[in-house]
Parts: structure tokens; C-alpha cells; sequence
């Protein structure tokens, strides 16, 4: 139950559309990466294929679109957030991507390894996100709704079980960009109801922990211009060999 005396988080609704934005464009654009995993024509391109849908959805789709959201909340108190837990969860998060990437696109595809792979890169982003908030340095503490945090969970893994049968059954431009803001929508309600979960209630001997993170008023939007470049980037090389590839055919 929220605490009479927890802070209120008020969202500023430039993050919130950018962190759906940046979800969307990593979707997207590890869906295009994956097309390479099954059509790989040895081990060490299978899993570079891997490593770079991994890095776009686990680090654009997913721990972008998180940090983003979260200095979209707006608090009256100061928040700076610890660097190590922080980039810390971006590895969870895209460890827990390749993982399941690497599972459902070995060999043949099935049910099986589907929702084993799902389960697993749902844990992954779940336990990403709770990281992540552990790495909020504010004169509160943070507690949680159980319901709610499992409510979060049980998102996540459907979000990545379905993620990775789009990975590995989309082909067309119109069915993965349709199925990118699917997924963008997913991976947004897992983190909002993550959000949801928490209560901030003030704690002012945790004061002094606020002067040991980073912070800064334009930290959401450079994250998502660097990750927007990146992907763009990616995206581009990627389609580009796409087209080579087809015209050698050709």
C-alpha cells in the first residue's frame, strides 16, 4: 500500500515519449539484426549476429528506454543516480537479451525453447529494472507494492517470449515496424508498472548518498540522441549488407 508520506513521482511527458520512442527504434532495429541468427553460415557469425541483436534490443528496446523513463520522474527531491549498479543493469539487460536470442535461434525453432528462452530474458529485464532502481540516490527509501512487482515480471517475460517469435518469423518492413511499436508499448508497461510498484518514502539519513551519483538536467535527452545515433547507425550498415546480399543473389 502507498505510504501517506511517500513522494510523488510526476513524469515529464517529453521522457516518457522519448524512452517510448528509443524502445520502439531498438525493437525495430534488433529485429532486422535477427534475421541473420538462423541464416548464419557458421558458429562465429551466428554469434555475432547474436551480440548485435542482443546490444539493440537489450541495450536501445530495453535499458535506454528504462533510464530515460526513469529521470522522467520527477520528484521534489534530488535524485543522482550510482554509475557501477547502473551500467551494471545495462549488462543485465543485454546479456539476458543474447542469452534468449542465442537459446530460441539455435537450431530448430520451437515452443519449447521459445518460452525457456522468454522466461529467461524476462527475468533478465526484470531483474535489470529493479537494479536500475536501486541505483536511485535520494534521501528516501523505496518501497515496494508485491503484487505489482510481480505484475511487472509476468509483463516482461510475455513481452520477450513474444519478442523472440517475432525475432524469428517477421521478414516484411510493414509486420516489423507494426510489431516494434508492439513491442515499445510492452517493454514501456513493464517499466511503468515497475514505477507503479515503488513508493518513495522520505529517509533523511540517506541524504548524504546523493552527492556520490551522476545526474544532470539534460541526461534523458543526450542518452536518447547517443542511443538514437547509434541505432540509426546500425540500423543503416545492417540494411545496407541486406541489399548487397540481395543483389549478389540477383
Amino acid at each position: 500500500m502507498p505510504h501517506d508520506s511517500a513522494i510523488q513521482c510526476i513524469h515529464d511527458p517529453l521522457l516518457v515519449i522519448l524512452s517510448y520512442v528509443v524502445s520502439v527504434l531498438g525493437s525495430f532495429t534488433a529485429l532486422q539484426l535477427a534475421i541473420a541468427i538462423p541464416n548464419a553460415t557458421s558458429a562465429a557469425h551466428r554469434w555475432r549476429a547474436v551480440a548485435a541483436a542482443g546490444l539493440a534490443m537489450g541495450g536501445g528496446a530495453i535499458w535506454a528506454m528504462h533510464f530515460i523513463a526513469m529521470l522522467a520522474c520527477q520528484m521534489n527531491v534530488e535524485v543522482t543516480y550510482d554509475l557501477p549498479i547502473t551500467l551494471g543493469s545495462a549488462v543485465v539487460a543485454v546479456v539476458s537479451c543474447m542469452a534468449g536470442l542465442a537459446i530460441a535461434g539455435t537450431g530448430l525453432f520451437n515452443w519449447g525453447k521459445l518460452i525457456i528462452a522468454g522466461v529467461l530474458m524476462g527475468l533478465g529485464v526484470t531483474g535489470m529494472h529493479y537494479a536500475g532502481m536501486s541505483a536511485m540516490l535520494m534521501a528516501a527509501d523505496t518501497v515496494y507494492n508485491s503484487t505489482l512487482v510481480m505484475a511487472s515480471a509476468g509483463i516482461a517475460i510475455v513481452a520477450s517470449i513474444v519478442a523472440l517469435w517475432l525475432a524469428f518469423n517477421l521478414r516484411g518492413w510493414g509486420q516489423m515496424l507494426g510489431s516494434a511499436l508492439v513491442m515499445g508499448v510492452a517493454v514501456c508497461g513493464m517499466h511503468y508498472t515497475g514505477m507503479l510498484a515503488a513508493s518513495f518514502v522520505p529517509n533523511e539519513a540517506r541524504a548524504s548518498l546523493v552527492a556520490g551519483g551522476v545526474s544532470g538536467g539534460y541526461l534523458g535527452v543526450g542518452i536518447f540522441v547517443v542511443t538514437t545515433a547509434l541505432l540509426a547507425a546500425v540500423l543503416t550498415i545492417s540494411l545496407l549488407r541486406q541489399r548487397q546480399r540481395s543483389m549478389v543473389r540477383i
